[in-house]
């Protein structure tokens, strides 16, 4: 296996009337050897230029893509060791899987005994042996995706690469599909880049996860990192299952507090404008932004549908009271949707708490869990440690 350095690489590509198009930007990451990291971020931001670099099957502009210290922009796509899956499994369709499976083997003239050691090695790992001599028009979706797989394996590569190989399955195909990549990666400690829009996919597969935006590369960490401490905006917005709240307001100041006052844009929605004193001992960072406009985040679970009395300890009150636009059930917990002044927001609930449409409710925050963004940067301002 391999590890894999990326160090400033740029692509810019030529558009229809000759202007330039930036599809990805100073991009620099490390992927360690035998570890998988998986490429996250909405469609258009740059993750498939990024894994089509790293395969060679497109060129940087600059930077420089590297293979354990070995800088291979100039090496060709079949030299460099590294197998890429696609979303579409492409199979042929005149062959069969052990055909398919076997094809780069031949072409690379491998013996024979080879081929048949290394095909029937990926088929029962794969759980493809019984379907070795059927054709991909007779498979399943998960079965065809395997398959691709397979063929991936059977070549021993460097550096697997995949570009959202599950998006086209059904959602329990997928499920068991990730597992499957996971127990493969862990058995065969092979280093991986995995390209998803799927932010829960990512946190379920990747060691670590590097946050892609408009070309450039917003964040790289673990899982658990990224959802508690968002280096800006775009991660915070991304990471999350539903993602955090997102609410513009400003910072007021009454004597010698400070408070948060939700953007309304205009007076008939007051009553349902989200407001709060901020904490005097996490208050300093904020002065700077006295009478500006600040970007607040919250959590699902840091928001509360209840009173004073059944609150958690660390909460305070907001004032104001949103009203409930949908009430989703998810059996061991129940989102809420809630509409403020100028926001909806996303509440997580026990499923046994009676919570109607079109409800006004009462809300408390812990506050200690936000997290304040600049909006004209998009840059954390302060983020407290969440518990």
């Amino acid at each position: 296996m391999a590890s894999v350095v990326l160090q400033d690489v740029t692509k810019i590509f030529s558009g229809p009337t000759g202007e330039s198009i930036c599809a990805v930007k100073n991009a620099s990451l490390t992927v360690p050897d035998k570890r998988l990291l998986v490429l996250v971020g909405p469609s258009g931001c740059g993750k498939t230029t990024l894994l089509r670099l790293i395969a060679g099957l497109e060129e940087p502009t600059a930077g420089t893509i590297s293979l354990d210290g070995q800088v291979i922009n100039r090496v060709p796509a079949k030299d460099r060791g590294v197998a890429m899956v696609f979303q579409e499994p492409a199979l042929y369709p005149h062959m069969s899987v052990y055909e398919n499976l076997a094809f780069s083997l031949k072409l690379r003239k491998c013996p024979a005994a080879e081929i048949r050691r290394r095909v029937r090695g990926a088929a029962e790992m794969l759980d493809l042996v019984a379907c070795l001599e059927r054709k991909p028009q007779t498979l399943s979706g998960g079965q065809r995706q395997r398959v691709a797989l397979g063929r991936a394996l059977v070549r021993q590569p460097r550096v697997f690469l995949l570009d959202e190989p599950l998006s086209n399955l059904d959602a329990i195909l997928r499920l068991q599909l990730r597992a499957e990549l996971a127990r493969l990666q862990s058995e065969l400690g092979v280093t991986m880049l995995y390209v998803t829009h799927d932010q829960t996919e990512a946190a379920q597969l990747g060691h670590q996860i590097a946050v892609m935006n408009r070309g450039a590369i917003q964040q790289v960490a673990d899982p658990m990192t990224l959802y508690r401490n968002p280096a800006n905006m775009d991660v915070a917005g991304l990471m999350g299952a539903p993602p955090m709240n997102i609410l513009h307001g400003q910072i007021a100041q009454v004597g010698d507090a400070l408070y948060f006052q939700e953007r309304a844009p205009d007076s008939t929605r007051l009553a349902r404008r989200i407001a709060f004193r901020l904490d005097p001992e996490l208050a300093a960072p904020f002065r700077p932004f006295i009478g500006r406009e600040v970007v607040l985040g919250l959590r699902a679970e840091h928001i509360f549908c209840v009173d004073a009395s059944s609150a958690p300890a660390d909460t305070v009150a907001a004032a104001g009271e949103p009203v409930v636009e949908l009430v989703e059930p998810l059996g061991w917990e129940t989102l809420v949707y809630l509409a403020t002044a100028a926001h909806r927001l996303a509440v997580r609930v026990p499923p046994a708490q009676a919570i109607q449409i079109h409800q006004r409710v009462s809300i408390r925050l812990k506050a200690r869990a936000a997290h304040w963004f600049d909006p004209v940067t998009g840059l954390t301002i302060a983020s407290a440690a969440n518990s």
